[in-house]
């Protein structure tokens, strides 16, 4: 090469630029961690790995491309089946289905199948590996947990969870392949790092246990001049510009994203404001603020909606938008004056693109079958009904998702947009600027659509131009309010739209409730009997082939799920196909009762007795299905 020419940078930077730790005579001893708990045994090993197996990643970071790589010799499949999990023909099976089908990954493959658990999966990742496998059970030393900040964990995917002798330290890592975040570990902490394997929900978790929001609120007292009486106000201005009260609000959103919550509550009370998120439907508090600071944690929510702060006796709304580990996210908020100060409510949104499957909602394959066919009609109404908070917009998302193509113009009018769907044209309804249901509505029509979806059926003229729109070639999606699918009928009629027409017009209807799903590493298998279980479920008749009693499974609780003993929701459903005979009592007026009574005798199953099938088939309990049916 000749000497004016540079040559190529290599990825990932010349040793030399990259920061090198001093000699061990130059380098300050660690500083001694104060063990909040005792400290736990060493990693699990999985099956008969050897511990000698398992790196210990040390020496300057000078020497990083020679540093050791982590043994990958075997197939996962072969390891899969030295574990018992599969056999040598399901995994040839699996092998083929995996090069006729592109499916990607076949550990990923085999989750998707339910042929393994993700938890299965992990376990034989560590064992490939060479490396031990951490689960939640083992515990986490807290002091420990926070020799490195929380955006390096977040960027490693990895948490320090102990220490072991001679100073060495157990590191939780999402891969522990990644030889290079090893040693940037190594030198932040200034300990030798053993990496032990954890599967993404136990790291999820991690992330969420050490985010440290009471540390935060501490902080927030200590800075601000510390006690809690409540008549001694601090000063908005002033509170809202205090980085402890940003630190603690974006704290605050950060760990509700992680969490999976819908909203976040900041509720003032006598003493103290409280802190709630809704996770799957259900309120949990996770912190309180003392109530001399409850006026900047409300002022800077505020300032953030871009709400007036000095204006607290009227309710005011508005919106922020934020990105959080990448994610673009929309949040609503919503003041509310109580006797006690300002109530403030969080609605988070996903506004990045996503691609809803019905197969995944819990839908029962006859329910989807019916579902499917409605909504692949080239016109008619599709009604989706229920409660707020049901997953209404969720099933309409998939039904779209699977209509979107080049070859139809799909158009949507929504308040709020909750999802954003590549290839589709969204429409944010606007009040103030005139922009309505039936403005946007009338306005769609025009622009020559195939597919439009309403976000919301609320008056009588959206739901007169929803009908006659799907008795003119378009195919209507939309949602509306009533407790069951036959109900949605007598509420067009008495909205004012004649019994006739949506009579003709309604292709079908999908009443639908949210229940909480049982968490797959904790449930626990009892048995009730057929008595018990027609009682509490409210049915009349029970599956065929039923032993007495029936198995069924119920909530324990574990650190995964934070010990609810529930882990996300699944779907309960009840749809209605129109026929000519639902058709007719339509038109003679009939009430959603005797409407109902018709569908069951065409084979309607209830919401009750679909959520039976989903507590027999072990996706939740008669508890909930209790509370989210009623």
């Amino acid at each position: 090469m000749p000497p004016s020419q540079t040559p190529p940078p290599i990825a990932g930077g010349p040793p030399a630029a990259r920061p090198v730790a001093p000699p061990a005579a130059a380098r300050p001893p660690a500083a001694p961690v104060r063990r909040a708990v005792a400290p736990m045994p060493a990693g699990r090993p999985v099956a008969a790995a050897p511990p000698a197996q398992a790196p210990v990643v040390a020496g300057p970071p000078a020497l990083r491309a020679s540093a050791p790589r982590l043994p990958r010799t075997e197939p996962l499949g072969q390891v899969l089946v030295g574990m018992g999990l599969l056999t040598e023909q399901e995994l040839e099976e699996a092998l083929e289905r995996q090069k006729r089908t592109d499916a990607g990954a076949l550990g990923e493959m085999l989750v998707s199948e339910e042929k393994i658990t993700r938890d299965q999966l992990a376990r034989a990742m560590a064992m490939r590996m060479g490396v031990g496998f951490f689960t939640l059970a083992e515990g986490v030393d807290p002091a420990v947990a926070r020799l490195i900040d929380e955006k390096t964990a977040r960027r490693y995917q990895a948490v320090p969870v102990r220490l072991e002798g001679e100073g060495r330290l157990v590191v939780a890592m999402a891969d522990p392949s990644n030889v290079f975040a090893i040693d940037d570990l190594r030198i932040l902490t200034r300990h030798e790092i053993r990496p032990v394997l954890a599967g993404s929900e136990e790291i999820h978790t991690l992330l969420g246990q050490t985010s440290r929001l009471d540390a935060v609120v501490a902080d927030l007292v200590q800075e601000s001049g510390g006690g809690d009486d409540p008549l001694e106000q601090a000063d908005i201005a002033d509170a809202s510009d205090d980085a402890p009260v940003v630190r603690l609000v974006n704290s605050l959103i950060a760990r509700a994203v992680d969490e999976r919550a819908s909203d976040i509550h900041f509720e003032p009370q006598a003493k103290e404001m409280v802190v709630r998120y809704r996770v799957d439907g259900v309120l949990r508090t996770v912190t309180a603020v003392p109530f001399r600071l409850a006026n900047g944690v409300a002022s800077r929510v505020k300032i953030m909606a871009d709400l007036d702060i000095a204006e607290k006796r009227v309710p005011q709304d508005g919106r922020v938008g934020l990105t959080v580990g990448g994610r673009p996210l929309d949040l609503r908020v919503a003041t509310l004056p109580t006797v006690y100060g300002e109530k403030i409510v969080m609605r988070i949104l996903d506004k990045s693109n996503v691609l809803m499957r019905l197969s995944g909602l819990g839908f029962t394959r006859d329910v989807l079958a019916k579902f499917e066919a409605c909504y692949s009609r080239p016109y008619g109404a599709v009604l989706v009904t229920g409660p707020t908070g049901s997953g209404k917009s969720t099933s309409l998302y998939g039904a779209l998702n699977q209509l979107n193509s080049t070859a139809k113009n799909i158009i949507t009018v929504e308040d709020p947009v909750e999802y954003r769907l590549a290839g589709i044209n969204q429409v944010q309804v606007n009040p103030k600027a005139g922009l309505t249901f039936a403005a946007g509505l009338r306005s769609i029509l025009r622009c020559d659509p195939d597919i439009v979806m309403i976000g919301e059926i609320r008056d009588r003229e959206t739901a007169q131009i929803a009908v006659e729109s799907a008795l003119t070639g378009h195919l209507v999606l939309a949602t509306i309010h009533t407790n069951d699918a036959a109900g949605a009928l007598t509420r067009l009629t008495e909205m004012g739209v004649e019994s006739f027409l949506s009579a003709s017009a309604v292709a079908g209807i999908l009443a639908q409730r949210l229940a909480r799903r049982l968490c797959s590493h904790c449930k626990e298998q009892t048995t009730v009997s057929h008595a018990v279980l027609r009682d509490m479920m409210d049915v009349t008749a029970l599956p065929a082939n039923l032993p007495d009693p029936a198995p069924i499974y119920r909530p324990v609780g574990c650190p995964r799920c934070q010990e609810t003993g529930y882990k996300g929701r699944v779907g309960v459903y009840e749809m209605l196909v129109m026929s000519e005979a639902m058709e007719r009592m339509t038109v003679a007026g009939a009430s959603g009762e005797e409407i109902g009574r018709q569908a069951r005798k065409e084979g309607m199953r209830t919401l009750r007795e679909d959520g039976l099938l989903k507590v027999l088939s072990g996706h939740t309990s008669i508890e909930e299905v209790a509370r989210a049916v009623g």
